[in-house]
């Protein structure tokens, strides 16, 4: 479960949000919030003036009785006026819609954007961690949505503030008492609804984990890679259920919320109009009394009727504007988390070799207490490849990814050419390597993009290359026959041609071997693949390697057989090392699991 939002119900974290805010929507246009603001306040002015217009109109018409002749040159002027009036509302209020429409696209490109670019940032332990994958989930949730109503929800405020302070002064001057009676209710109003605004965001904020796991049984129901097993086990019922208990809850907390809101704003509701027609009644009085004209009743009708529309709307938009600054509030915290591994010098070498060292390496993943590597020591000469194995778990997937500094060493260094890849510039690091990951991601794209996308910067428009390494890794007859070539759409989300794993498995090489690198990594390189097809495509490997360190991990022996030496972790350390026959011939623990492979295998003992 979440835990409760930090201070939610401090004023000065809701002033700074609300400052954050209000800076980021400047940023995004200045010229259209300008714009926005000069009319903004021009529509506050409207209901006022219109006001007047009617009572002088009133009036004359009241005055022409008595002189029918000048009839219409009396009522002309205040005509011609109330029409002016009447059509720059009307263009404004176009013009008004017109100004927002355009800024909330500048604000949803420009606050999706910063939210992938800082995301982009992170270390991978960010997206691995569930508090933050709980802030981020806040984060993105209609982030862009809540700067526009941000911004709508404070317009419509000013709006309305610039519209009750002139039709107040319209009505005091009629009625002196009506700011001693309407004001105070209105001050009740705004209290209640801030506290229903921060009722509703403590419940969104607790929600977030529950939110999670209802996207992800919705995903689970509806994803191709999921259904086909949902339907064989029959979970779909269960998951169903438990995605409805969640909702359930969710549709309780929310019926006590409006049942508050109700009620509350019912009272206020029935003792605003009390007092309302209360004040109507002493302005009849002192019509009757002569002390009033009938244009002054009338105005006093009609505007006080519109005030108290108006106060209610300000009240709720105040709210509204209040309640999400505390919504980005979440965008604010999750923008204000910087990556947890040290930055690195930048140095950029200007030529690689390949040249790999662990030194006294020891690595645990947060929360977890047990080390998975520990003092681990080798060195992988330029142009070598080693494989690495050692049962489910010893440590070898994250021995590479510490390579790629996808994590940091509890302890230790690991060189890059002779140099801690702590000092070198991350993206630097990264373009020197290749690297296969376990799990295959079948990008939704041509069947070139998905090649090219290996080195996009250098292929994504040169066809020619991209064929060049089709045919290297044997993916060019697999093409051929595909509907529209190396245009074909791949995967079933946009397009209507899929690829078995093995097929995606042999794109994800040819996308690795794409990389202009001097190291490749190969993860499971060949966990879907035939034998034949592991064999042709190893054969092709050692063909168009280019002198590449390669460091292979892999639980098949015929795929580690091909590597110049193998290293054998068991919890967390190297316990071997040396090449296949060196191995079988030590009889340790390389030889055991060799052993049992053969067997599984059913192979003679000389394989």
């Amino acid at each position: 479960m979440a835990k409760p939002p930090p201070s939610g119900e401090s004023f000065s974290r809701l002033l700074d949000s609300a400052v954050w805010t209000v800076k980021e929507v400047w940023s995004t246009n200045k010229s259209l919030l300008v714009s926005l603001a000069i009319v903004t306040l021009a529509r506050g002015l409207f209901p006022a003036s219109l006001a007047l217009v009617i009572r002088g109109l009133i009036n004359a018409v009241m005055a022409a009785e008595n002189n029918l002749a000048e009839a219409f040159s009396i009522l002309l002027p205040w005509l011609v006026l109330g029409l002016i009036i009447t059509v720059i509302e009307a263009v404004s209020s176009l013009f008004y819609r017109f100004l927002m429409q355009r800024f909330f696209d500048d604000i949803d490109l420009s606050i999706n954007c910063k939210i992938l670019d800082h995301a982009a940032q992170q270390d991978i332990a960010f997206f691995e961690n569930p508090r933050f994958q709980d802030i981020i989930h806040r984060a993105q949730q209609n982030a862009a949505n809540h700067f526009s109503r941000f911004l709508a929800d404070t317009l419509t405020s000013a709006t309305q503030f610039v519209q009750i302070v002139s039709l107040l002064v319209v009505l005091i001057a009629v009625e002196p008492l009506v700011i001693a009676v309407l004001i105070p209710l209105s001050i009740i109003h705004l209290r209640f609804q801030w506290l229903l605004a921060k009722r509703h965001y403590f419940d969104e904020y607790m929600r977030t984990t529950k939110r999670r796991w209802t996207r992800y049984f919705i995903s689970l129901l509806t994803t191709r890679m999921s259904v086909p097993e949902i339907k064989l086990l029959g979970l779909a019922p269960l998951l169903t259920n438990k995605f409805r208990n969640i909702m359930g809850e969710f549709r309780d907390q929310n019926r006590s919320r409006y049942q508050s809101s109700f009620r509350g704003s019912s009272i206020i509701a029935v003792f605003a109009t009390i007092a309302f027609y209360a004040l109507l009644a002493n302005v009849l009085r002192r019509f009757l009394a002569g002390a009033l004209t009938i244009g002054d009743v009338a105005v006093f009708a009609t505007v006080g009727l519109r005030l108290r529309s108006v106060m209610e709307t300000a009240v709720l938009s105040t709210t509204n504007a209040l309640g999400e600054t505390l919504y980005i509030s979440n965008l604010k915290e999750f923008l204000s988390i910087k990556p947890q591994m040290k930055k690195a010098s930048g140095l950029k070498l200007s030529s690689t070799k390949g040249d790999i060292e662990f030194r006294n390496v020891s690595f645990t993943y947060p929360g977890v207490n047990k080390p998975v590597l520990s003092e681990v020591s080798f060195r992988i000469m330029p142009g070598e490849t080693v494989a690495f194995v050692g049962k489910n778990g010893a440590g070898k997937s994250t021995l590479v990814k510490l390579i790629a500094r996808f994590y940091e060493p509890d302890h230790g260094c690991i060189l890059y050419d002779g140099i801690d890849i702590r000092e070198l510039s991350l993206d630097y690091l990264h373009r020197q390597i290749a690297f296969l990951f376990q799990g295959i991601i079948p990008y939704e794209a041509t069947a070139s993009e998905n090649i090219a996308y290996g080195d996009w910067a250098r292929l994504l428009t040169d066809i020619d290359q991209v064929k060049q390494i089709a045919n290297n890794t044997g993916l060019d007859e697999m093409i051929d026959i595909m509907p529209q070539g190396y245009n074909t759409m791949l995967g079933r989300k946009f397009g209507e041609y899929d690829l078995s794993n093995g097929q995606w498995q042999q794109i994800a090489l040819a996308r690795a071997f794409a990389r202009d690198s001097s190291l490749l990594i190969l993860d499971e390189p060949t966990s879907n693949l035939d034998a034949t097809t592991e064999y042709e495509l190893f054969n092709q490997f050692r063909k168009f390697a280019n002198g590449q360190t390669t460091i292979l991990i892999s639980h098949r022996f015929s795929t580690v057989r091909i590597a110049d030496r193998i290293m054998v972790l068991n919890k967390g350390r190297i316990v071997e090392s040396g090449t296949h026959n060196e191995l079988i011939g030590n009889k340790g623990p390389y030889s055991r699991l060799y052993e049992i492979h053969r067997k599984q295998m059913d192979l003679p003992p000389d394989v």
